[in-house]
């Protein structure tokens, strides 16, 4: 996240009306453990909202939002056992789900920002301890069953979230071209859909195909049609496939990782997937016949579930 995207950030968290479950201003208070309870707190509380992260923002006050700027350095403070704060806090959240640290002067004044991941299928705790945020106080989630119980049950289409952070220069232009043309080939029975196609700039496609919300890049989106080097922003889930090769002893041979945009780099894929050419000799015949030992739209048909079915909220990868 550049300068700028923060900037925009910060206004819209202070056009906020008042503080939120999933919104903590603060002018200059960084106690290391208050801030690990507050980042559990504002995960579990921004799941149990929908909301795709929770904040916690130094140097700006609560109730007036006024920039006052704060002395804070992350990279500076120490956490218990004598650990570089950001490395103390996340060691301390479990599950894993991350955060990132943003700092940068606003109107003139600095202004630190912790932005954390909402919980997904369970509690996030800060060293054994899970907490939520109940109106603009943090407390143990223990004395909540039902909010524990929402967390625990609350599944997330992760494909439909937008990324805050992608917009549509962050898609590439050969990936949207092959989409526009696979919409076109499963429309081609609607003469009035390919004559609005035709005049739909990008973002009103990836509107039509469920690929962006109001023109915001979802994260299916960005995985499908995004460039290359737009994989981090779709951290900490792992936008990868990988190929092996592996001899009969199970060791490693050779390997290749595809990211972004998947859907064109499952063709590279599946070029890599070794098919054997089987000859078979018909009866009545002196000619054999020349098959691959497994029909290409099974292995592509493959490789699209492995696309579809991941669980990246896990952060694994393909492989």
């Amino acid at each position: 996240m550049n300068t700028a995207d923060i900037t925009a950030l910060l206004d819209r968290l202070r056009a906020e009306p008042r503080e939120s479950e999933w919104l903590e201003f603060k002018a200059n208070c960084y106690e290391p453990q208050v801030i690990g309870e507050y980042l559990s707190a504002l995960a579990n509380s921004a799941c149990l909202l929908g909301k795709p992260r929770g904040y916690l923002v130094f140097g700006i006050q609560d109730g007036t939002h006024a920039v006052v700027g704060t002395r804070f350095d992350p990279q500076a403070e120490i956490g218990q056992g004598n650990q570089l704060l950001p490395l103390w806090l996340s060691l301390g959240l479990k599950p894993k789900l991350g955060f990132e640290i943003h700092t940068c002067q606003y109107q003139g004044q600095r202004v630190v920002v912790f932005e954390v991941h909402p919980a997904f299928d369970r509690p996030v705790e800060f060293y054994g301890k899970a907490l939520v945020r109940n109106g603009s106080s943090k407390t143990a989630l223990t004395g909540y069953p039902d909010k524990e119980r929402a967390i625990w049950t609350r599944r997330v289409d992760w494909s439909a979230q937008v990324c805050e952070q992608a917009t549509l220069a962050d898609l590439d232009p050969l990936a949207i071209a092959e989409a526009r043309r696979q919409f076109a080939e499963k429309n081609k029975t609607k003469p009035d859909r390919l004559a609005e196609l035709a005049d739909w700039d990008d973002a009103t496609f990836l509107n039509k195909a469920k690929l962006a919300v109001r023109g915001s890049v979802t994260n299916a989106a960005l995985l499908l049609l995004g460039r290359e080097e737009s994989a981090s922003l779709l951290a900490p889930a792992v936008a990868r496939m990988s190929w092996i090769l592996k001899n009969e002893r199970n060791e490693e041979l050779d390997y290749e990782h595809f990211g972004p945009p998947m859907l064109l780099n499952v063709n590279k894929v599946l070029a890599r997937i070794r098919n054997l050419t089987v000859r078979e000799l018909p009866d009545g015949t002196l000619f054999p016949v020349e098959l691959t030992q497994y029909d290409p739209w099974v292995i592509r048909e493959a490789l699209h579930n492995c696309i579809a079915h991941q669980d990246y909220g896990l952060r694994g990868r393909i492989r």
